[in-house]
Order: structure tokens, then C-alpha cells, then sequence
């Protein structure tokens, strides 16, 4: 069974394992990697360490490489069992001991006051959660100004856009009462990116980039030609996930987001409202 929180949100403790291989351990974990390192590059600054806040940490590929390059982050996870693999594979990486390491749900997290950071990750969080919309609020209390957030998150049309190329018309038409596969690894509240945009705007963020992720390797029907290279559809990946109308239609979209130090405070009010209501 796969364990939740009192809100509902999705714990991967039982399907750590499944996770590891099937995301991670495959080419759509490398291309999803690659694409949001490639957005975060241009945004980190050449001589300023950062507190970065790695929030659904998953198993911890962020935060490691952001504290092999002297940033100072802190790692959270619902999971257990991710974490616990997470710290390994930091272990191995020699950077363990310069990581925070916290296990919670994210709204326990936020009772801790662990202080602001200057980045915050959340990637391929906000669709496990019961109330997605209340994730902005809360990230804006942790934020530094001039912060950032990166933010990665399942796409629907990518999914709509799969079931018609394969002919899985039901599904399309049944949209509107979609309901994720028992065990699956299909997010259980996928935002539409509308949806997002206005809960950014609503939290007093700024889109600064919009990247796609997997935006034509996994519609492929067969491996031919470039598609039976790697490296070549990984580098096609990462060219096109920057441009329109291609991107649109990655299975993820990767969102980098400021929050302006002029808005700061009166985000900061909203989210205190916000975050405490109903």
C-alpha cells in the first residue's frame, strides 16, 4: 500500500525501488536531469555560495552535485527510504556530511524554521500532492530576496497528447475524471500549466524560463534512425526543450521563477493567510 499523509500527499516509501529504476535508472531520468541543469546553469551565480532548499529531494542528485560545486543545501523528502538513498549515494559522492538531511512531509518542514535560502528545488512534487496550491505559499516563506525557484512538474498534455498518438481515445475523452493507476508512477493531481502560472503569479512570482522536458523521445513509437543514439536524443532533447512550440508538449515542464525583493513582504503576508486557511 502506498503510504500518505493526513492531506493525502503521495509517500514513495513502497515504490522506492520501482522509482529508482524506472526514473533514474533510465534515459528519462538522464534527459530530465540534463534539461534542468542545463536551465539551472544560467542562473547560478559564478562567485556566490548558496543555501539551497532541495524540497521532495527524491534521491538526492541535486543536492549533491550543488554541494560538490560548495553550495550549502539542505535536503528534504517525505520518503524515508529515498533518503536513506539519497545519503548513500552522497556518501559514495564524498558530500554526506555537508548536507542537512531532513525526513517530513513538507508541511512538518515548514514548522522547523530552518531559516531562507537563496534557492529552493521542487521537482516532480507538486503532483503528488492533495493541495498543490498551497505549495507556493509555502516555499515564498523560505525564500531570500532575489530567491529562486526551480520547479519541475508532470505535464498533462504530454499525457493527452501520448493517448491519442497510441489511440487511447477513452482516456482523452475521460479526462475530466482522471484517476491515477493504483501503484503506478502516474502523478495523482497533475497540474494543467494554466494552473500553475496563476498560483506562481498569485505568490508574487516571476517566470524568468519555461523549459520542456522529454519533448519527442517519448512519443516515439520505435527506435530508428537518431533515436537509436543516446547521446544524439539526448542532445536533441536538450535543443528543443528551449524552443516553441516544442516544448509545450514535454511529459514535464521545467519553470525557473524569482521572487522580487520589492514583493518579498507582502508575499510573505499572503502566505501566512494562505497557508493557514482552510
Amino acid at each position: 500500500m502506498v503510504k500518505k499523509t493526513i492531506l493525502g500527499d503521495r509517500n514513495f516509501d513502497d515504490l522506492a525501488e520501482r522509482f529508482e529504476q524506472c526514473i533514474y535508472g533510465s534515459s528519462k531520468g538522464e534527459i530530465r536531469q540534463a534539461v534542468i541543469w542545463q536551465d539551472l546553469k544560467a542562473f547560478l551565480p559564478e562567485n556566490k555560495k548558496l543555501r539551497v532548499l532541495d524540497l521532495g529531494g527524491g534521491l538526492g542528485h541535486f543536492s549533491i552535485k550543488l554541494s560538490q560545486l560548495g553550495h550549502n543545501v539542505c535536503f528534504n523528502d517525505i520518503s524515508r527510504v529515498m533518503t536513506e538513498k539519497a545519503i548513500s549515494l552522497a556518501k559514495q559522492a564524498g558530500v554526506a556530511d555537508q548536507i542537512d538531511w531532513h525526513v517530513s512531509p513538507y508541511q512538518d518542514f515548514f514548522e522547523k524554521q530552518t531559516g531562507r535560502f537563496d534557492l529552493v528545488l521542487c521537482h516532480a512534487l507538486l503532483e503528488w500532492l492533495e493541495q498543490p496550491e498551497k505549495l507556493f505559499a509555502f516555499i515564498v516563506d523560505f525564500l531570500d530576496e532575489n530567491a529562486m525557484l526551480s520547479l519541475c512538474f508532470y505535464n498533462p498534455a504530454g499525457m493527452i497528447y501520448r493517448n491519442l498518438i497510441r489511440g487511447n481515445f477513452n482516456r482523452v475523452i475521460q479526462k475530466d475524471s482522471y484517476q491515477a493507476d493504483k501503484g503506478s508512477l502516474t502523478p495523482d493531481h497533475p497540474c494543467e500549466f494554466s494552473e500553475v502560472k496563476q498560483w506562481l503569479a498569485e505568490n508574487q512570482f516571476d517566470i524568468e524560463s519555461v523549459s520542456g522536458i522529454r519533448v519527442f523521445s517519448d512519443y516515439a513509437a520505435g527506435k530508428r534512425g537518431g533515436l537509436k543514439l543516446p547521446e544524439a536524443v539526448l542532445a536533441m532533447e536538450l535543443e528543443y526543450s528551449q524552443l516553441e512550440p516544442y516544448k509545450r508538449m514535454g511529459r514535464y515542464l521545467h519553470i525557473m521563477a524569482s521572487l522580487k525583493s520589492a514583493e518579498v513582504s507582502n508575499a510573505r503576508e499572503f502566505s501566512h493567510d494562505f497557508f493557514s486557511g482552510p
